[in-house]
C-alpha cells in the first residue's frame, strides 16, 4: 500500500466515475452520526453508486465512527480488525472512516488500521467524494477541518433510510462545556443553520411525501443565537417551530435535544399551540445531585431543573418526557446517587436513556480523580433501572384501554406480521397486520410494557 498522502485541499471532481459500484455503509452513534451518514449515501448515489447488501458484495464501505458512546474506539477497531483480511483479498475495497472518532483520533486511526484509504473528519462530510477520487488515484488520504465549512449546506443529496420521516439539521457544534462531553471537541462551536435554509429543506422533504421531521442540534434552545435576527442576537427556536410546524404536508415535527439550563416558555408555547409539534422533550438530566451537576458542568441545580421541566408540562397538554443520566461519575457518593433516584422519582419521566461513567480521552472527567469502583455504580445502576422501569410500566399501563393515533414505521424486527408504529408521545406500539411504513392510523392500546405498548387497529 502507498503511503499515506494528507492534503488539506483538493480539486473539484470533474465527472462521476463509479457508475454501478456498491456501497455499504455502518454507523456507530447517535442521530446526528446517522442524518451524516444518509447525506454520505446521497452523495455516492449521485455519483451513479448502488447500495449493497453485505460487506462482501461492496466496492465502497463507509464506516462513521462515534466517540460519545461507551467502548466505541474498541468496537470501531475491532471492526476494523476483521476487515484487515478482506482488504486483503480484495485490494480494489476502499475503506473510509469518517465522523467524530476520526476528528478526534486520525493519527492513531491510522497507526492501528493502515488498510484503511480515508480517514475524515465531521466537518469534511462534503468532501466524501473528492477524498474518494483521491485515495483511488494517489493512494490513503486523511483530511481533517476545524471548520464547519460547507458540511452546513442544505444542498447535500440525502438517501432517507425511511420515506416517510427525516432528520432535519439545525445547528452543529456546541457551545456548552459539560465536562463528560467530546462533542465540543470534535464537531467544534455551535453554528446555526439559516430559518431559510431549514425551512426550504422542510419543504422539499414534504413535497418528496415526508410526513414527520426531527429537529437536530447538539442544543436546540439556543438555535440562532449566533444569527443576527432583526438586528440582534437571540435565541429563535420558538419561532422556528412554529415555522417548521406550519409547512403543509409536515404532520409531525420533533427535534433533540435541549438543554435544561435554556430552555424557556417561548418554546413551551410554540409546542402547545403548534398541532404539528409532538408532545415529547427529552429533557437531559445526567444527575440530580446538585455537587455532581456543578462537577459535570451542567449550568443548573436539581430544583432549577425540576422547575423548568414542571414549566414545559403545565404549558404543554398531555406531555411525555424522557431523559439522560450517567451514573457512577467521579466524586459520586451514595448521598449524591440517593439525589439523583429522589429526582428521577418526582420528575417521573416516561422513559430515561441510563449510562455507566465512562471517560473519554480529551474531556476534563477522563483526569478527575475518585473514581467510583466499578461495582459500586453497577449496583447504583441496576437501582435506577428499577427504579426507572417501575416508573415508565405504570405511564404505560394508563393508556391501556385509550385509542392513540400512530404513525407506522414498518415490520417489527422480531416478527414481520407485526408493524411497529409510534404515538406523538414517542412511545413505540406493535400492533398486528401489514402495515405500511409512513401509514397513520388508530390503535386501541390493549397491554403495555415498560419500554413498548401492545395495540390492535381500528377498522
Amino acid at each position: 500500500m502507498r503511503a499515506e498522502v494528507a492534503m488539506p485541499t483538493l480539486a473539484k471532481r470533474r465527472r462521476p466515475t463509479r457508475s454501478g459500484r456498491r456501497y455499504l455503509l455502518r454507523t456507530f452513534g447517535c442521530q446526528m452520526n446517522k442524518h451524516d451518514t444518509e447525506r454520505v449515501a446521497g452523495l455516492y448515489e449521485a455519483d451513479g453508486m448502488v447500495p449493497a447488501t453485505d460487506v462482501e458484495d461492496a466496492d465502497v464501505l463507509f464506516v462513521n465512527t462515534c466517540c460519545v458512546r461507551e467502548n466505541a474506539d474498541n468496537r470501531l477497531y475491532g471492526y476494523l480488525g476483521r476487515l484487515k483480511a478482506l482488504k486483503a483479498q480484495r485490494p480494489g475495497l476502499r475503506i473510509i472512516v469518517g465522523g467524530c472518532l476520526a476528528q478526534k483520533d486520525q493519527d492513531l486511526v491510522r497507526r492501528r488500521a493502515p488498510w484503511v484509504d480515508v480517514v475524515f473528519g465531521t466537518h469534511n462530510l462534503h468532501r466524501a467524494l473528492d477524498l474518494l477520487d483521491y485515495a483511488e488515484e494517489w493512494g490513503p488520504i486523511t483530511e481533517i477541518s476545524e471548520a464547519v465549512g460547507d458540511v452546513m449546506a442544505a444542498s447535500l443529496p440525502v438517501r432517507r433510510a425511511a420515506t416517510h420521516s427525516a432528520w432535519v439539521t439545525i445547528t452543529v457544534g456546541c457551545d456548552n462545556s459539560c465536562t463528560f462531553c467530546i462533542v465540543p471537541h470534535v464537531r467544534g462551536p455551535e453554528v446555526s443553520r439559516r430559518p431559510g435554509d431549514v425551512l426550504r429543506e422542510v419543504r422539499g422533504l414534504a413535497d418528496d411525501g415526508v410526513v414527520e421531521v426531527t429537529l437536530l442540534g447538539q442544543n436546540v434552545d439556543s438555535y440562532g443565537r449566533d444569527l443576527a435576527v432583526d438586528g440582534r442576537r437571540r435565541p429563535i427556536f420558538a419561532e422556528l417551530l412554529r415555522q417548521v410546524g406550519e409547512v403543509e404536508g409536515i404532520e409531525r415535527v420533533r427535534f433533540t435535544s435541549p438543554h435544561p439550563k435554556d430552555i424557556r416558555e417561548p418554546v413551551a408555547h410554540a409546542m402547545a399551540e403548534t398541532p404539528a409539534v409532538c408532545e415529547h422533550l427529552h429533557f437531559p438530566l445526567q444527575s440530580g445531585s446538585a455537587r455532581v451537576l456543578r462537577a459535570m458542568q451542567r449550568g443548573y441545580t436539581p430544583e432549577r431543573f425540576l422547575e423548568r421541566l414542571k414549566m414545559v408540562e403545565s404549558i404543554v397538554p398531555g406531555l411525555a418526557t424522557s431523559t439522560d443520566v450517567i451514573v457512577g461519575f467521579p466524586g459520586e457518593t451514595e448521598t449524591d446517587f440517593q439525589a439523583t433516584l429522589e429526582v428521577m422519582a418526582e420528575a417521573r419521566f416516561d422513559s430515561a436513556f441510563t449510562f455507566l461513567f465512562s471517560p473519554r480521552q480529551g474531556t476534563a472527567a477522563a483526569t478527575m480523580e475518585h473514581r467510583v469502583d466499578p461495582e459500586v455504580a453497577s449496583e447504583r445502576f441496576g437501582r435506577l433501572v428499577e427504579l426507572q422501569r417501575s416508573i415508565s410500566l405504570e405511564k404505560n399501563e394508563a393508556l391501556v384501554g385509550s385509542t392513540v393515533r400512530v404513525l407506522a414505521e414498518g415490520p417489527s424486527t422480531k416478527d414481520p406480521a407485526v408493524a411497529t408504529a409510534r404515538t406523538r408521545t414517542n412511545k413505540v406500539i406493535n400492533v398486528p397486520g401489514e402495515i405500511p411504513a409512513g401509514r397513520f392510523l388508530e390503535v386501541v392500546v390493549e397491554h403495555a410494557a415498560p419500554s413498548h405498548l401492545l395495540g390492535r387497529a381500528v377498522p
